[in-house]
């Protein structure tokens, strides 16, 4: 087993335990990302939207009940069984498939499938940089013409950078989870190709975390 391989399945191990002790850990509230995305998603004209490390699922649910109907997937079952949980109980279930999908393989969609793609701090896991360029591909092959890819990622003007258990290519690991931090020219190598709409800065959490909202179209 690689070192990179070793370090995704221990990543793997620890989400799911994250998620097994702490049930719906992020709360039922959507992020700011989501509602943003909704609203990019909606004046696109999308219909269905496809989430990336969907988690427990606040942001799936939420853009079930904006109308989206939504693939929701994750590597971690836990995670993805508590989404279906709530989708049940919100009665949104007939909006909301799961799938559980490790973003180091190729996505199990046709090419030019769905309309927008969702990815709330997923891109900055502890991915390769060439895992993460491979990923990106996958998202343009499986979005129709016009398709909207909304995604956050912490950066490297994070308190956190530079610190940590170091594992090269710029990943640091605090508190066992491990962190790949953007920069802005990683941002702008990925958006090759496409039209790049938005890097809006934000902040979130107690830290704080330091995080970009990249919003990047496909061309009609």
């Amino acid at each position: 087993m690689t070192d990179e391989q070793e370090l995704a399945e221990i990543q793997r191990r620890h989400w799911q335990d994250t998620y097994a002790a702490h049930p719906g850990m992020y709360g039922e509230e959507p992020s700011e990302p989501a509602v943003h995305a909704a609203s990019a998603f909606q004046a696109a004209g999308a219909r269905d939207v496809l989430e990336l490390g969907a988690g427990h699922g606040r942001d799936a649910l939420f853009f079930a009940r904006e109308g989206f109907t939504v693939q929701a997937t994750d590597f971690s079952p836990v995670g993805l069984e508590q989404l279906r949980e709530a989708a049940r109980s919100q009665g949104s279930e007939g909006r909301v498939a799961t799938t559980v999908h490790d973003v180091r393989e190729s996505l199990a969609l046709p090419d030019d499938s769905v309309d927008a793609v969702f990815a709330h701090m997923l891109l900055c896991m502890a991915l390769s940089t060439k895992e993460i360029h491979a990923l990106v591909g996958e998202v343009r092959r499986v979005l129709r013409p016009g398709g909207v890819f909304v995604y956050t990622v912490r950066h490297t003007g994070d308190a956190h950078y530079g610190t940590g258990t170091a594992h090269g290519d710029d990943i640091y690991e605090h508190g066992g989870f491990a962190v790949h931090f953007f920069g802005r020219e990683l941002v702008d190598t990925l958006a090759d190709g496409w039209t790049l709409n938005e890097v809006h800065a934000f902040e979130e959490g107690a830290l704080p975390r330091r995080l970009w909202r990249v919003t990047q179209a496909l061309p009609r």
